[in-house]
């Protein structure tokens, strides 16, 4: 794996300025979307349908075709027999066919006798039962158009995961390096206050219990220092997941590079009632009705089974292809005939059709059942978001009012009518508070994006 700042990122993608060493959330995600590989993944899965309907199209591809048999024996040729047609299967069910034929031989069987030169046909063959308005053939076609629709669905919903999940990533990571930065800062804090406390007892007007209190103060500090860099640690190795380049090669940040301050104000407006709209369209919805219309088409190409096979051939017969002004194709010259054939009891047929409609039901209440479990989850993500924005009022007040309560400790610490012991209450208390409003900043931001992946949103939405 390669270490890469932020500063080679951008002359290898060529996004942002050289030598800036600030990962923003637009400029990541912008990253993700390009180069990690389940976004790669995703594109792949549309080249699955265009091939799916390539498959089905190849039903309908003509067919060329030659047979060519002899046998001599005992110096008698007792046949020579050539055959060569081409069948051209057509959208509507019909067959079409052209045929040339020379037999000859001693031995040839009668029907099998045709002028020297050679015989033409040029026919078709219809089904007048089975197969008239759907067939085999048919329904892959139809089914391989309803799987290129439901591949572009399934191309969103997966896209739209990757979305919610590098969010996810990119703001634990920006929440743990402020946590870090304002620990480091509450240590230095911490560590000068012990200087100046110890250097008061050497004096003689603090007592030494204020030394111990200082000190200890420092450790605790310290301490927490160390599990917030175990937390930035792990979340930026979480975060280097998502970063690749355009050769599929991982990579690594840099540590000069900083993630995007996490209570910067990002602009979150959104419509509830929109919101609520876009669920019908959402891709794992989509992606149910594909399976429903799959399934119809299905029945109704079991359906059609339960008509008797009934096909019809006839073709128009030339000993040879005459002059453009002459017809021979419409003398008095034909063969034709038809086949029919139908099962007694049908039980295969009942079962098959059956057997469909059962899936049909099936299906059509899972997808009820998710449409009603999708719109209580974009509910809950709605409520959920609306409720880290009133909190995060709330909170920030509360930290105005915590930082005054600081200041007026400290001087009255300073006018000698309070204690270092309630400095350090007051400051740990800020300190906390703190700690906490950055990772409900980055929680609501992660709410966002939890509702708007709900509502069947992603990237580019």
């Amino acid at each position: 794996m390669r270490k890469i700042s932020l500063t080679v990122l951008c002359l290898i993608f060529s996004f942002g300025a050289i030598g800036q060493e600030l990962l923003t959330y637009e400029y990541f995600l912008e990253l993700v979307k390009d180069f990690h590989p389940v976004s790669k993944q995703a594109e792949t899965t549309l080249r699955f349908g265009e091939q799916e309907m390539r498959i089905a199209r190849g039903g309908f591809d003509p067919l060329l075709y030659g047979n060519y048999d002899q046998k001599e024996f005992s110096e008698t040729e007792y046949y020579r027999k050539k055959e060569a047609g081409l069948l051209v299967p057509t959208v509507g069910g019909v067959e079409l066919k052209g045929v040339f034929e020379q037999n000859t031989g001693t031995y040839l069987n009668a029907e099998r006798t045709v002028p020297g030169n050679g015989l033409l046909a040029a026919g078709a063959s219809v089904n007048l039962g089975q197969g008239l308005f759907i067939d085999k053939r048919r329904a892959a076609l139809r089914q391989a158009e309803v799987y290129i629709d439901a591949t572009q669905a399934e191309r969103q919903q997966i896209l739209n995961d990757l979305y919610l999940e590098a969010t996810q990533v990119y703001w634990y990571w920006a929440a743990s390096f402020q946590n870090q930065n304002l620990l480091e800062e509450s240590v230095v804090l911490a560590e000068i206050r012990f200087e100046a406390v110890k250097e008061s007892f050497f004096e003689g007007s603090l007592a030494a219990i204020d030394t111990i209190e200082a000190y200890t103060q420092v450790l605790n500090r310290a301490f927490r220092l160390q599990s917030a860099e175990i937390a930035y640690f792990n979340a930026t190795q979480e975060l280097n997941t998502f970063l690749w380049d355009p050769e599929n090669v991982p990579l690594d940040i840099a540590e000069n590079s900083v993630p995007q301050n996490v209570l910067e104000f990002i602009e979150l407006d959104f419509d509830k009632e929109e919101m609520r709209a876009l669920i019908n369209n959402h891709p794992l919805l989509r992606l149910a009705d594909f399976e429903l219309n799959t399934l119809e088409i299905e029945r109704r190409w079991k359906a059609e089974q339960l008509k008797p096979v009934m096909k019809v051939n006839y073709n128009f017969l030339s000993e040879a292809v005459g002059p453009l002004n002459a017809s021979p194709f419409f003398e008095n010259n034909y063969k034709w005939g038809f086949t029919f054939q139908t099962s007694l009891f049908l039980r295969k047929e009942r079962g098959g059709l059956g057997l469909v409609k059962a899936k049909l039901d099936f299906k059509q209440s899972d997808r009820e059942l998710k449409s009603i479990q999708l719109r209580t989850k974009l509910e809950s993500e709605i409520n959920k978001f609306e409720t880290l924005q009133r909190q995060l009022g709330v909170f920030n007040a509360n930290i105005l009012g915590l930082t005054r309560l600081l200041e007026g400790e400290q001087t009255r610490f300073q006018m000698g009518e309070s204690s270092l012991f309630l400095i350090n209450a007051r400051e740990v208390t800020l300190l906390d508070s703190r700690l906490i409003l950055n990772d409900l900043e980055a929680n609501r931001k992660i709410a966002y994006s939890k509702m708007l992946n709900a509502a069947g949103l992603g990237f580019d939405f």
